[in-house]
């Protein structure tokens, strides 16, 4: 039987990010799959008010490193504290959030440990007793399925693999595992954090809502003319006003090649199909996108789907939306804004 560990990091407020609690939902799923007990591993610099928050979440114990060395993602630093958390808890199975902190280290910590280690994994499962993960691959078109002999086996898990768990909290006691963070693991210093103003953050991976602009934004319209000015200003009011996220239908690198004006906040981080991200939010708004199959691949994820075009006929109306609006994309988001700004 796996003995079965959780590993969590803290956010800089010491609270807990989505990701953890659907890893932690994940881990709980896997070890009631299995009959066994399951503990749970947090490094950041004040932990009590996380482990408070997942103290009823059924785990046996709750494993900490904490301290002032622990705040910033740094790889000595945080390798050293998982490696010590999973010799503590004995784990031949560890399941983590794939966060970029713990992406970085916990490959390290595999090695050091003797294990291996599995990224983007997208399902965990225990048929027959035996445990299997799944991955996707080819684009996200085909989902293998694996399992490993090598223990102890880390696996980073991709946000959405399960519903956050959402328990009452409660106290708890806290195991501290020590950890010498000296010398080497300290000689990286965090000078700083430079990031951009809250507004011009415009992949927002936990909004209720995914507003997906499409091609049709910078061609010529009714005038015959481009309006790429006034489109950047529709979507970006959109966005301030429902802090939704924003998607792509087609890369830059097409859009430049057709001799096409691009938006300028566009990056290809934003594309949402084959060839881009798989997003996962509640609703989803396509406009002057046609529905092609290559981007709408990446909305199997969307739970309400939605699209404004003015082709009757386009990919959105041939069951691939639940609601299509005929109609302009400008004039709908301009009325939209308007509304929006009355409340």
């Amino acid at each position: 039987m796996e003995t079965i560990l959780c590993l969590l990091h803290t956010d800089a407020d010491g609270s807990l990010p989505r990701v953890a609690l659907e890893a932690l939902a994940a881990t709980r799923a896997l070890a009631q799959a299995q009959g066994a007990a399951f503990s749970v591993g947090m490094v950041g610099a004040e932990v009590q008010k996380a482990g408070a928050r997942v103290a009823t979440c059924g785990a046996t114990r709750f494993l900490a490193v904490s301290g002032s060395d622990f705040v910033q993602s740094r790889y000595g630093t945080d390798a050293a504290a998982a490696a010590a958390i999973c010799k503590a808890a004995s784990a031949t199975l560890v399941i983590a959030p794939g966060t970029s902190r713990w992406a970085r280290a916990l490959p390290g910590v595999a090695h050091r440990l003797g294990g291996r280690v599995d990224t983007h994994v997208a399902s965990v499962s225990a048929a027959g007793g035996a445990v299997a993960v799944g991955r996707w691959s080819y684009r996200q078109r085909i989902e293998t399925e694996l399992s490993r002999k090598q223990r102890p086996w880390l696996l980073l898990v991709d946000p959405g693999i399960a519903a956050a768990w959402d328990g009452q909290a409660d106290a708890v006691t806290l195991e501290e595992v020590p950890v010498a963070a000296a010398g080497e693991c300290t000689r990286t210093v965090v000078s700083g954090i430079q990031a951009p103003p809250a507004d011009a953050q415009t992949i927002r991976p936990d909004a209720a809502l995914l507003l997906v602009a499409g091609a049709g934004w910078t061609k010529a319209q009714a005038d015959g003319k481009p309006h790429v000015d006034e489109a950047a200003r529709l979507i970006l009011g959109f966005l301030a006003q429902t802090k939704a996220s924003l998607g792509s239908s087609k890369s830059l690198v097409d859009l430049s090649g057709e001799g096409q004006s691009v938006l300028p906040f566009l990056t290809h981080l934003h594309q949402v199909g084959q060839t881009g991200a798989t997003p996962r939010h509640p609703k989803g708004l396509a406009t002057c996108c046609h529905g092609e199959e290559p981007h709408t691949v990446g909305w199997r994820f969307i739970g309400e789907r939605r699209a404004v075009n003015l082709d009757p006929g386009c990919g959105w109306a041939r069951g691939k939306a639940d609601v299509l609006y005929v109609a302009d994309a400008f004039q709908v988001l301009a009325k939209v804004n308007a509304l929006l700004a009355e409340k």
